[in-house]
């Protein structure tokens, strides 16, 4: 349990059996509570996106930290799956506050917009992205799980909201969702492959092939095939829309 005072809850026992001051560990400093709590959660992030999560114990973060296993379990009592599960929501958290229109623009451009803050989360925090979503592990339980589907139930909303829509049928839904697991894997494809295509790049492309999948979808389904005719219509020939639609009708001929 984290402790309530102000500052860092280790400190060195003042009398030893000799009255004096035992030594700290080496690199340890006093930290405020939340930036020691935070200050942990960070370097947890860190070791589950970068090995196993089942093979990184409390002693790797203590002393990745600098601290101590004492000094960990007073801030996360239930152990590595509480501090697992913080780490977890720290990262969703932030990513989720990545979904939401900075500017104006076109539809395109500004579903680019949010896209490249979510490629900016992704390479700027890599780690705390790939122990967000990479299952299989031993410790994934009923709540971690449900952390990282409510970051795709944010997107699903954020984007349909977008899009001007307020009830997706089920076809549009299934757009939506799908496009979303095609970004999720291209990012973590991309950082497993030394980020060889530029971002920005990468941004255009994944943009390209939301514009394509509502134009398959629309073929299929009426509710997407409307939201697409006006979306499309407030496009400029030099948006990402327009553009691929440019290309694509040189590619038919």
């Amino acid at each position: 349990m984290a402790a309530s005072t102000p500052t860092d809850p280790q400190a060195p026992d003042p009398a030893g059996a000799a009255g004096t001051e035992r030594p700290r560990r080496a690199g340890y400093r006093r930290l405020p509570v939340q930036q020691r709590r935070e200050q942990l959660i960070a370097v947890a992030l860190e070791l589950f996106g970068s090995r196993p999560p089942e093979e990184v114990t409390l002693d790797d973060v203590a002393e990745a930290a600098g601290a101590s296993r004492p000094l960990v379990y007073r801030y996360f009592a239930g152990g590595k799956q509480q501090l697992y599960e913080a780490a977890l929501r720290s990262a969703a958290q932030e990513l989720t506050s990545r979904f939401h229109v900075t500017g104006g623009g076109t539809p395109t451009e500004q579903l680019a917009d949010v896209l490249g803050r979510y490629f900016s989360f992704v390479a700027d925090h890599d780690a705390g992205y790939g122990a967000l979503l990479r299952g299989g592990s031993v410790v994934e339980t009923a709540r971690t799980g449900a952390i990282v589907d409510e970051v795709r139930r944010a997107a699903l909303r954020r984007t349909l909201r977008y899009l001007g829509v307020g009830e997706a049928g089920p076809r549009l839904t299934l757009l939506v969702r799908a496009w979303i697991s095609v970004v999720e894997a291209s990012a973590l494809s991309w950082l497993d492959e030394g980020r060889q295509i530029p971002r920005e790049e990468l941004c255009a492309w994944l943009i390209d092939q939301f514009t394509a999948m509502a134009g398959a979808t629309a073929v299929h389904d009426p509710q997407t095939a409307e939201v697409l005719h006006r979306l499309l219509a407030l496009e400029t020939e030099d948006s990402p829309a327009g553009v691929l639609l440019t290309r694509l009708r040189a590619v038919w001929g």
